[in-house]
């Protein structure tokens, strides 16, 4: 049989269904951005017809993905009902995977984090604190009184590179067995649900996208200064890992150290600036030990003179790897986080003096506005985002064979 003779018409078999689908999900997500709104608002806001939305609401009433919430009041004519966003109509999961902590937090649909654990963690070998992901995770749900089938993704940020193409993590040395193979698949299987695997750094960064500095700005970075460095890159909008997920991996830049004693596990700028760098830093300059990074703040901050001389050092090292990334990526913001990055009342300056020093590129450089729930929140907003599209997403076949 031939198609597509001259004045035949398309085929329209399921349009009327692909049509409601689109019209409920254009809906939707116009409630879900402007939260509780009238039929008139939502058709004011999305341009389409009264009698669409209509429809289309009480499609989405049906389905459970949103509900009236009241009543509008102290406008001109009738008070009219309301429509938001259906919380319980999906749950996430949200997990931070450190060296010394785990953090979670459960959330329902709306973004609303309803109760939350932290951890130390378990990490005298990978199945330890497999278990204990698992074990926080599903005390999480029953916590907020749901059973674990109804959380809908769950996203997990921890050190390293989660190479896609292979299913594994690389470059956690700071976990020991994190980067074995049958790692991701085990978590997978402890958690039972929908899971995505990302960098902690590029999770800091989007949580501060989400509830931070960044908010509204196109194009920064998230530099994290602590056991390890990482950057995590906002550009346009979005976040950037590379064609490997490896981008921001700006430990291994080889910088602040001389070449030779550089470690390839960590790399030479995470060797010399992280935490234990920063110690040996201090202990070369003649403070003695016991010492750890937040002595040698705390030192600076009561004025002594060695401290702040390594505090010194850091800050230029610092100003360095800022300096070399400026150029290429042009952030708007610099966005200071991690267990030595958070410490901006004794970095701030120094970075900034030594930018003007060695580059004519000066984006604006501020501390997290999360501190440590910079990973967890990322976290949170990626699992909502892949469970929005999962709850929310009508596609042309479901529709069709509604």
């Amino acid at each position: 049989m031939i198609s597509g003779l001259a004045g035949a018409p398309p085929t329209t078999a399921g349009t009327p269904s692909l049509l409601k689908a689109i019209n409920e999900r254009s809906v939707l997500d116009c409630i879900q951005r402007q939260g509780p709104m009238s039929r008139a608002d939502v058709a004011r806001e999305s341009g389409l017809s009264k009698p669409t939305v209509s429809l289309a609401l009480s499609g989405l009433l049906e389905a459970g993905l949103v509900r009236e919430v009241g009543r509008s009041h102290g406008g001109r004519g009738p008070s009219a009902l309301l429509y938001e966003l259906n919380p319980q109509a999906g749950w996430v999961v949200g997990i931070d995977v450190g060296r010394r902590w785990v953090r979670a937090a459960i959330a329902d649909i709306a973004g609303t984090i309803v109760a939350r654990r932290e951890e130390r963690a378990r990490v005298a070998s990978a199945s330890s604190l497999i278990g204990q992901i698992g074990a926080i995770a599903h005390d999480l749900a029953r916590e907020a009184g749901l059973g674990w089938p109804q959380v809908t993704h769950a996203a997990i940020g921890s050190p390293g590179v989660f190479d896609r193409s292979r299913g594994l993590i690389r470059m956690a040395p700071n976990l020991p067995g994190w980067g074995r193979q049958g790692l991701v698949e085990a978590v997978r299987k402890v958690l039972g649900t929908n899971v995505t695997f990302e960098n902690d750094v590029n999770l800091a960064a989007l949580g501060e996208q989400a509830h931070g500095h960044g908010r509204g700005v196109r194009d920064f970075v998230y530099l994290s200064v602590g056991t390890g460095i990482g950057m995590g890159l906002i550009v346009d909008g979005r976040l950037y890992t590379g064609s490997t997920g490896a981008a921001g991996e700006i430990g291994y830049l080889p910088l602040g150290g001389d070449g030779r004693s550089a470690h390839r596990r960590w790399g030479a700028l995470e060797e010399a600036a992280a935490a234990a760098g920063m110690v040996r830093t201090a202990r070369d300059l003649g403070m003695r030990p016991p010492l750890t990074a937040l002595k040698v703040f705390n030192a600076a901050r009561r004025g002594e003179p060695t401290a702040r001389k390594a505090i010194a050092v850091e800050a230029e090292r610092l100003a360095l790897a800022i300096a070399t990334v400026t150029p290429i990526l042009d952030p708007e913001l610099v966005v200071l986080g991690g267990g030595i990055g958070r410490n901006g009342d004794l970095l701030l300056d120094g970075i900034e003096r030594e930018l003007r020093r060695w580059s004519p590129f000066h984006p604006r450089v501020m501390t997290s506005a999360l501190g440590d729930d910079g990973v967890l929140q990322g976290a949170v907003a990626t699992a909502l985002q892949a469970a929005r599209e999962r709850v929310f997403s009508r596609s042309p076949a479901r529709a069709m064979e509604a």
